[in-house]
């Protein structure tokens, strides 16, 4: 049995932990291994290669993807789609485990309806995948996060100003909400809750200068976004010296944390043991405190919501 392996969609911080423990288990239960660069794109151009154990040494410390990544617009016409799977076919790959985001699984699914087992690994920081409880990647994005804001918060307490800090997460606010709790922040912008009205914001930073409070720490969700007009509307209003920072992509890069590190490197082994196991159209999940997987049309339909008790306390918390 030949499996296929490979990484779409954004990168993130343990991809590289679930592709060796991909490799590394098949070989161990008499599979061979094929690797594909840059994603679905990469699929349509037959770039595989063979992998052995030497093939992914040293590679479990790295953040980002050593099989690359890239997004494929063209993945989504059923045309494309049918020319991967015959290329799969041709090159003896009898089964592929996709790592990334809901986009990668949507790829996974059309193969799987096309004859091709897939297995789904969730990688992304955004940790919006409704069906697990955790994400390859969301630790080390929030741990980086949190570093961030915590100097941001040095600099900016120094100089008595209101800062915005924008952190990642498409359109769900979970780096936003654990990296406010973490860092201490006075304020946080969800997009699943704020409700856009800025005149409380500044209600509330008026209130704490008035007690004597020096720094404001806002902590804005991607999906909410337009931190440098904000900046500049605080600023006119309050007349207190405001600035935004964009963290940026450096959420997605560096070492991974030791739970991405071996949440990323269970997940890949039960992706493989589901391929070894003749199952397809599967996603593997970390739910309830054990590693379980679902069929990828029941995961995709799921709805993912920020955890209530959090929100609850976080409005606690967050003054």
């Amino acid at each position: 049995m030949t499996i296929g392996v490979l990484t779409s969609g954004g990168d993130a911080p343990g991809m590289n932990a679930a592709v060796r423990a991909v490799v590394r288990t098949a070989i161990v239960d008499g599979m061979q291994v094929k690797g594909i660069n840059r994603g679905y794109a990469g699929l349509l151009d037959e770039e595989i290669f063979d992998m052995d154990s030497r093939s992914v040494a040293d590679i479990l410390t790295r953040g980002g993807t050593m099989l690359l990544t890239a997004r494929c617009k063209e993945f989504m016409q059923p045309e494309y789609q049918k020319k991967a799977a015959d290329i799969l076919h041709r090159q003896g790959i009898d089964g592929l485990v996709v790592i990334g985001g809901d986009g990668s699984f949507r790829g996974a699914k059309a193969l799987a309806h096309l004859g091709i087992r897939t297995i789904g690994v969730p990688a992304t920081i955004d940790m919006d995948i409704a069906c697990t409880e955790y994400t390859i990647g969301f630790d080390t994005a929030i741990n980086t996060a949190m570093d961030a804001i915590d100097k941001i918060r040095d600099t900016s307490a120094s100089h008595e100003r209101c800062c915005i800090v924008e952190v990642m997460g498409r359109r769900a606010g979970y780096i936003a909400l654990y990296s406010a709790i973490a860092a201490g922040a006075e304020e946080v912008l969800l997009p699943e809750t704020y409700d856009y009205d800025e005149e409380k914001i500044i209600s509330h930073i008026l209130e704490n200068r008035a007690k004597g409070k020096k720094l404001h720490m806002i902590i804005n969700a991607e999906g909410v976004g337009d931190s440098l007009g904000m900046a500049e509307r605080i600023q006119r209003r309050t007349g207190i010296d405001t600035r935004a920072t964009l963290l940026g992509h450096i959420q997605r890069g560096g070492h991974p944390t030791c739970k991405d590190r071996v949440y990323a490197s269970m997940m890949g082994a039960k992706a493989e043991e589901l391929l070894r196991d003749g199952k397809s159209n599967r996603v593997v999940a970390y739910y309830h405190g054990e590693y379980k997987d679902f069929d990828i049309d029941e995961a995709l339909a799921m709805q993912k919501h920020l955890p209530e008790d959090m929100l609850v306390i976080s409005r606690k918390l967050i003054r």
